[in-house]
């Protein structure tokens, strides 16, 4: 462990639109759930407005984006299937993270996952990106009730390792994620390159916006 000043002890990271992009995956279940009950598929440019709120919030756009929305039952499980099968196809981190990961982890930082994805996928994912000895804890949206913008999660997090909200920070690219650290009463960082739903992450006020992952050294190390 590294004897540099550390402003926080815990971090914690959304993961879709934060540490991955995970778009493309997500675009191609939906569009093949989509394909499956009759409907038309979407662009994955609009797919990308969808993602945040978790995979039900997900199908539900989906679906009212097709004028569909009483097949919810059906498209659920459709959907769980299809990602399943391309969960891993093509998956990527964005630029930078596993460097800052590391260095984070080399300077004693504990770190955490806290994420409305379903927790089955959520390993898989880890593993196979090789950054799963990165993380003390992940909590996927079925581990703790009810998921972001709630702070449950985020508290939790803290509970299971130790950590007072106050050491703690909240990295995001959404919405849900500010509003749910800042009910936690913790600091949050938005970022700007990942899913918020078209708008603009600044507008949720987070307290600080970074426009790269790589842009959390500087803040994280004083």
């Amino acid at each position: 462990m590294s004897s540099v000043n550390r402003p926080f002890d815990l971090v914690l990271f959304d993961l879709d639109g934060t540490l991955i992009d995970s778009a493309s995956q997500l675009a191609l279940a939906v569009n093949r759930t989509l394909a499956d009950l009759g409907l038309a598929e979407a662009d994955e440019a609009v797919v990308r407005t969808w993602v945040g709120n978790g995979a039900d919030k997900l199908i539900s756009r989906a679906l009212d984006y097709r004028g569909a929305g009483e097949q919810f039952s059906q498209a659920r499980g459709l959907f769980d299937r299809h990602y399943q099968a391309c969960l891993l196809e093509g998956l990527a981190m964005y630029d930078g993270v596993e460097q800052s990961l590391r260095r984070l982890q080399k300077l004693g930082y504990r770190q955490a996952v806290v994420t409305n994805k379903p927790s089955h996928f959520v390993q898989p994912i880890l593993d196979a990106l090789g950054i799963a000895d990165c993380f003390a804890l992940w909590l996927g949206g079925n581990c703790v009730e009810p998921k972001k913008p709630s702070p449950t999660p985020l508290l939790h997090a803290c509970h299971e390792l130790g950590v007072s909200p106050a050491r703690t920070l909240m990295v995001g690219d959404s919405e849900n994620d500010v509003l749910a650290a800042q009910a936690a009463s913790m600091k949050v960082v938005g970022l700007t390159y990942g899913y918020n739903y078209g708008r603009p992450i600044a507008d949720s006020n987070p307290d600080w916006v970074c426009e790269h992952f790589s842009e959390l050294d500087a803040l994280l190390v004083e």
